[in-house]
């Protein structure tokens, strides 16, 4: 959330009501946008699913789309921001989103961190959101989170991945779902949809939306990468193609996956609150299936979201397989050799 940016229409609030109303019918781009939408929530066939509101275009858009299918479909959506508590005006500004949806009878539940987050800043405030999303859908029993994650930031998710030396698994990017936790499903339905569209629905529906000012701050990654795309679309390198490459890319890892799964499943093992990878087998493997198979064992015992960063996990194999290895840890987790098995289990916090 953040400051305020009023668009002033002439378009009144009974007259955006009614696109809601009508599925957006007004619109040959948003129609064909809603279409799309409805389809996919179609699949899910549950009747209550939690929305991500930040206050920005993006979320709006996905607040407006998911309220005009209610119109049409026995769903309960709750919409659920979480303030970061990080600046000062942050309650001010959480309010003024709930306020701003509920003249539209989209009633936002404000969830508040109130864990101190001074390092990583993005990082922690991401997993602390995500990690309150958890906790609201355990409470009311809802198993999918969509969140309005869009075409833009799919391709500077694959910058960002790039610019870590992140292989395969890493460049194909985020995809249309994911798990958050071993019952709950984070949902992308607006993961192929251009800003632009999304821009257009928040200033048609609600007239103004919320800009966050680290969107604007240079010391982070995300907005360097952000500020490439005028660069590169004057070299005639478009998003479009960025995109295209990136489908062919996770096309490749579904492929991949399916091999990589059966030498999972061959070798790893867990036993109580230990993972036991077989590691005369582990050694025989390339670098790239090994730190899947390091992340996918400490995301098991951790149940976290992330996985830990490439380079971090190739330093702990090489301290691994080097002679005299004892112990390490990792992601939360400790690491050590017994017999022939490589075992893991959950660092115990002093």
């Amino acid at each position: 959330q953040a400051s305020l940016c009023y668009k002033k229409l002439s378009m009144s609030k009974k007259n955006s009501n009614v696109i809601l109303r009508n599925g957006f019918k007004e619109s040959e781009d948003l129609s064909k946008l809603y279409f799309s939408f409805k389809q996919k929530l179609k699949n899910f066939k549950k009747k209550s699913l939690v929305v991500a509101i930040s206050g920005g275009p993006d979320s709006l858009a996905l607040a407006a789309l998911s309220k005009a299918y209610s119109y049409e479909n026995q769903v309960k959506f709750h919409y659920v921001l979480v303030d970061h508590n990080i600046r000062k005006n942050s309650k001010k500004e959480a309010i003024a989103v709930k306020k701003l949806l509920l003249k539209h009878k989209i009633y936002l539940n404000i969830l508040i961190n109130n864990s101190k987050i001074n390092k990583n800043i993005q990082s922690q405030a991401r997993k602390i959101r995500y990690d309150l999303l958890v906790k609201f859908c355990k409470k009311k029993k809802i198993k999918i989170i969509l969140t309005a994650h869009n075409l833009e930031d799919q391709v500077e998710t694959f910058f960002i991945r790039l610019s870590r030396g992140s292989g395969l698994t890493g460049l194909a990017a985020m995809k249309s779902s994911s798990k958050l936790s071993n019952n709950i499903i984070l949902s992308r339905p607006l993961l192929d949809t251009k800003k632009r569209i999304l821009i257009k629905i928040s200033k048609n529906v609600f007239g103004k939306y919320f800009k966050d000012p680290s969107n604007n701050n240079k010391k982070y990654l995300r907005t360097k990468i952000r500020n490439l795309k005028r660069p590169l679309l004057k070299s005639g390198i478009s998003y479009d193609q960025i995109i295209k490459s990136i489908n062919n890319l996770a096309s490749s890892k579904e492929t991949l996956d399916d091999y990589y799964n059966k030498i999972f499943n061959k070798i790893v093992k867990r036993s109580k609150k230990l993972i036991l990878i077989d590691f005369i087998k582990f050694k025989n493997l390339n670098i790239d299936i090994k730190i899947k198979i390091l992340n996918d064992s400490i995301k098991s015992l951790k149940n976290n979201y992330y996985f830990v960063r490439s380079k971090k996990v190739i330093n702990l194999i090489k301290n691994i397989e080097s002679h005299g290895f004892k112990k390490g840890t990792l992601g939360g987790c400790l690491f050590f050799l017994k017999k022939d098995k490589l075992c893991l289990k959950i660092e115990q916090s002093d």
